[in-house]
């Protein structure tokens, strides 16, 4: 057996919308499914009988309907009413369903899953945009399962859709993360690993989805596989979608600039002349008066990183990002890739919202042979974030 334990490393404070989704799908399941588990039904509520109905077509055999009877609880037909079913969608159902389970073992496994990558997910998005894009990527998760069967009568419940999408956010934006997984063979074997955050999240997408999906030709055998594979591409769209804006986007101190400066230039001459003068007040003017496409290589890599540690040093941190991460779009393994991965990775490690994305630059800037004192500054931003750790097992760093 194979249990993942968690995940290095974590962001600081309380990720305040996982623990109340977590809170929320458990208090579901202690108020309404456990005590409706234990009820029979009323044998003169009339969705008894349309439900013995639909049950009784998606059994192999003709079974009494006195055995089926004595299978159903009061939750059956509460699922009944508030799961999605396909052949019979509302939009109160599309969002009730994410909240409500089939058993125990269901709701530990959505909640562990949702406890160890939430987070930080949360963390890097701000908790109101979290809850937003949970709630939107299981919608996207249901509806993608609906695709492979829309004529399906029987309900669909659980936040695993949802989680997926998490689990696709965390996919992009956090793939130098690793993940405490417990190999458990008892008696004869039992120890704990750090194993690639993509490589367990891989395994999850190709393996445990994608394959049982493509076996069953989206049937799933009782496990909505198309759901999960729908919410993580949903979570993977969504947050590609979001760093493109972060690379394209203008920070909130430049977006009122406009042609550069009133000499007519254009705002690349002007560019030029600033940086070849060492003003670069008046660069960053010019730098962000431009088009995202018309920054593509304007600069030299040096002055590229001049401006971007300009920016930096002058408390300009969102505009120094930009120029960082573009920086990083035009020269991605070339000159100065490596400062500027480790300039974004400071940037953001000064960011309360933003320490555990640092981490993946300080590693990539390592992995791309830099000079001794970048790797040293490298080195010094995952000995930060390893000492900002709640839980210190192992050290996350190279």
């Amino acid at each position: 057996m194979i249990l993942p334990l968690g995940d290095a490393p974590n962001p600081e404070g309380t990720p305040l919308i996982t623990y109340a989704l977590i809170l929320a799908n458990c208090a579901a399941y202690i108020l309404i499914a456990l005590p409706l588990s234990a009820q029979a039904p009323d044998p003169n509520d009339p969705a008894l009988w349309e439900y013995v109905r639909l049950i009784k077509q998606t059994l192999p055999r003709q079974a009494p309907v006195e055995e089926i009877l004595s299978h159903i609880s009061e939750y059956d037909l509460f699922v009944f009413r508030y799961g999605f079913r396909p052949a019979a969608p509302t939009i109160v159902t599309l969002f009730s369903a994410m909240f409500l389970h089939a058993g125990f073992l269901h709701l530990f496994g959505n909640m562990l899953f949702l406890w160890i990558y939430g987070d930080n997910v949360e963390k890097r998005m701000g908790h109101l945009s979290y809850l937003f894009w949970y709630l939107v990527t299981g919608v996207a998760a249901t509806l993608f399962h609906t695709l492979f069967a829309p004529e399906s009568p029987l309900p669909l419940i659980g936040a695993s859709g949802a989680i997926s999408g998490v689990l696709g956010f965390y996919f992009l934006w956090f793939p130098r993360n690793s993940v405490r997984l417990l190999f458990f063979f008892f008696p004869f074997f039992m120890n704990v690993f750090m194993v690639p955050a993509r490589i367990v999240l891989g395994l999850y997408l190709l393996a445990d989805n994608l394959l049982p999906f493509l076996i069953t030709r989206g049937a799933g055998g009782g496990v909505a596989h198309g759901a999960h594979i729908g919410g993580f591409l949903a979570g993977l769209v969504v947050a590609w979608v979001m760093d493109r804006r972060g690379v394209t986007g203008r920070p909130p101190e430049y977006r009122a600039v406009s042609a550069a400066v009133e000499t007519g230039e254009t705002p690349a001459q002007a560019l030029t002349r600033a940086i070849a003068g060492g003003d670069f007040a008046t660069a960053a003017q010019a730098y962000f008066a431009l088009s995202p496409d018309q920054t593509r290589r304007v600069l030299q890599p040096e002055d590229s990183l001049a401006l971007a540690d300009w920016l930096q040093q002058n408390g300009h941190p969102n505009a120094a990002l930009t120029v960082y991460r573009r920086h990083l779009r035009d020269y991605p393994e070339g000159p100065g890739a490596a400062e500027a991965h480790v300039g974004a990775g400071s940037v953001q490690l000064d960011s309360p919202n933003l320490a555990t994305s640092a981490y993946q630059h300080f590693l990539d800037a390592l992995d791309l042979n830099p000079s001794s004192d970048t790797a040293a500054r490298a080195r010094a931003g995952l000995d930060a974030i390893a000492n900002r750790q709640k839980l210190q097992i192992g050290r996350p760093r190279r």
